[in-house]
């Protein structure tokens, strides 16, 4: 195929055949195509809302290789890999063309603005800037002091229903809708164990942190929230550090976490526990 043409598909599996190793090559700044993959193919199509997802891969130079791919799962945004801005247009102007009904864009800071503008040129949407975030590469996993009493342990079978009100906490007080339904999203962490809890002296769960999957040998910290009432004693650095060491002893090769940049407080956080910064992503919504 032409290297300005998308090939798009609803097939993940034919998806990955495409774009697996261009998405494995970049673990890093591929983690979420990596890991929303790997769910809709171990969970099934459903799993991130009511329609199929949809996915694009776009040739290299002379139809050679994987230039770059998308994938959307509605009514979430489109997650798009680096494109240029000339790539961003042509693959606007492709899904425009085709009517499709894209909600919003999340990618690197520079394709994201170039792609939202794209789309307002070629629509008339009204596009507004929703978040900026910045991708962490953990480094050398440093302990913050002094350590809040208690201690970590991975959330179980009895802590179904507490999973499942404190994601819908988490999502209200990011702004976000909550991706999953909090039921299956507790569910699943219950399965593979994929929640930790700080937990206070007297057993009573105070903090979480989650991580996804781990695909390509990356693995994003993920859903590290503390109800208000508890936040200011310590507790998301204590349980985040006890899940990327968890991470870390699993095999990871790289653990990757998203920040808001307007949270100025939880990414001095992640910096004093070891992490470093890789690159901006931002988030547009499209009226």
């Amino acid at each position: 195929m032409p290297s300005d043409d998308w090939y798009l598909t609803d097939d993940v599996e034919e998806f990955l055949a495409r774009a697996g190793e261009f998405l494995r090559s970049r673990p890093a700044p591929h983690t979420v195509h990596l890991t929303v993959t790997e769910n809709l193919r171990m969970r099934g199509a459903r799993v991130y809302g009511d329609a199929d997802p949809e996915f694009g891969v776009l040739a290299g130079e002379d139809g050679a290789g994987v230039r770059a791919a998308f994938l959307r799962t509605p009514p979430h945004p489109a997650f798009l890999t680096a494109l240029t801005e000339k790539e961003a247009a042509v693959l606007a102007a492709r899904l425009a063309d085709e009517g499709r009904a894209v909600s919003g864009v999340t990618a690197d800071r520079d394709t994201a603005a170039a792609f939202a503008g794209a789309w307002r040129r070629l629509t008339g949407a009204e596009v507004s800037l929703h978040q900026r975030m910045r991708l962490y590469r953990l480094g050398e996993l440093t302990v913050p002091h002094p350590v809040p009493p208690g201690r970590a342990r991975v959330a179980g079978e009895a802590d179904r229903k507490l999973l499942a009100r404190w994601y819908e906490e988490f999502c209200a007080a990011v702004g976000e809708a909550a991706v999953q339904d909090p039921e299956n999203w507790a569910d699943e962490r219950v399965r593979r164990g994929g929640v930790m809890f700080w937990q206070d002296p007297d057993g009573a769960p105070v903090a979480m942190a989650g991580t996804a999957p781990k695909v390509a040998g990356q693995v994003r910290v993920a859903g590290v929230y503390t109800p208000e009432h508890l936040r200011g004693r310590g507790y998301a650095g204590a349980v985040t550090v006890e899940v990327s060491r968890a991470a870390l002893e699993s095999g990871a090769e790289e653990v990757l976490l998203f920040t808001d940049l307007a949270n100025p407080t939880s990414n001095g956080l992640y910096q004093r526990i070891g992490y470093r910064p890789v690159s901006d992503f931002a988030v547009y919504d499209f009226g």
